[in-house]
């Protein structure tokens, strides 16, 4: 194992890997997780996962919508700030969702990111501006069912894995239904877990190709590589909205942990050897080295 830090460069040109599994998320700024995709395309050293565009790209939240909004794909309607005198709350409608634009795993996003009013969304802007040093995304607020949506492949042999729906009800009654830092870290402990994912979700056909479409169509237009995961959310009207993708998933081993997308995977038949083979072989093979 290598880690991701300024001593990266020097060990990966030392060791000259036949293949890197990237599962880095870098140091420092937007676009941090391309840091090391990008000094292995350097070395000439094959890696698992996006090229440094991809992810450089799907961190910034905004940019990432705006490709979506071009290629037609349902996303939620939004406004970037950079400072308070830019938001403009008649654009939108009540209720409203704020969050970094450049940040993941929940971070920057509370309880209180789910505004009802205009103090409400300038208390939270102000927080991210503040707090986190980046512009704040203020999404419209899709109210419907979330789901998350694992993928894998390359062109067009892409394999969407069993869905997982989030159930908010099994969160505590004062919390937002939203995956907030609270219920992600405070009350989803591995000591006691929130019984809040379900896989496969429970979905007719309908729903279930209209996901699929959205997740295979988004992961090609971002150019994702070998796997991502695609967070999606329907709208009062029932309509799935692409909410964000990560193609640089968390992969966490144990089931306790609640990490989506081995959970997908289990649900597809795969143990946590088997998806990480998988993975490995899928870059492997793009490569032409598998």
């Amino acid at each position: 194992m290598i880690e991701a830090n300024t001593e990266a460069f020097e060990k990966l040109k030392m060791l000259q890997p036949d293949l890197v599994f990237n599962i880095a998320e870098g140091m420092h700024g937007i676009s941090r997780e391309a840091q090391i995709p990008a000094i292995l395309d350097m070395l000439r050293i094959p890696y698992t996962g996006s090229d440094p565009l991809t992810l450089s790209i799907c961190l910034d939240k905004a940019r990432t919508k705006e490709i979506l909004k071009y290629h037609s794909i349902p996303t939620a309607d939004f406004q970037v700030i950079s400072s308070l005198d830019e938001l403009d709350a008649s654009k939108f409608s009540f209720p409203l969702f704020v969050k970094p634009n450049g940040e993941g795993s929940s971070k920057g996003i509370f309880n209180a990111s789910l505004v009802h009013n205009a103090e409400e969304l300038t208390k939270a802007a102000a927080k991210i501006i503040n707090e986190y040093h980046q512009p704040a995304l203020v999404e419209q607020y899709l109210s419907g069912r979330e789901f998350t949506v694992a993928l894998m492949g390359n062109g067009d042999n892409v394999e969407v894995l069993p869905i997982v729906e989030i159930n908010f009800q099994e969160l505590p009654s004062h919390l937002a239904p939203v995956y907030s830092f609270e219920a992600k870290w405070i009350f989803d402990t591995k000591e006691n877990p929130l019984d809040i994912f379900s896989c496969p979700a429970h979905l007719d056909d309908d729903l279930k190709n209209r996901i699929e479409t959205i997740c295979k169509k988004a992961y090609k237009v971002l150019r994702c590589r070998d796997w991502s995961r695609i967070d999606v959310r329907l709208d009062a009207e029932g309509t799935p909205n692409i909410i964000e993708i990560n193609p640089l998933p968390g992969i966490l081993p144990n089931p306790e942990d609640n990490s989506c997308f081995p959970k997908a995977a289990r649900s597809a038949g795969m143990n946590y050897s088997a998806l990480i083979n998988r993975v490995a072989w899928l870059g492997a093979e793009r490569y032409g080295i598998a």
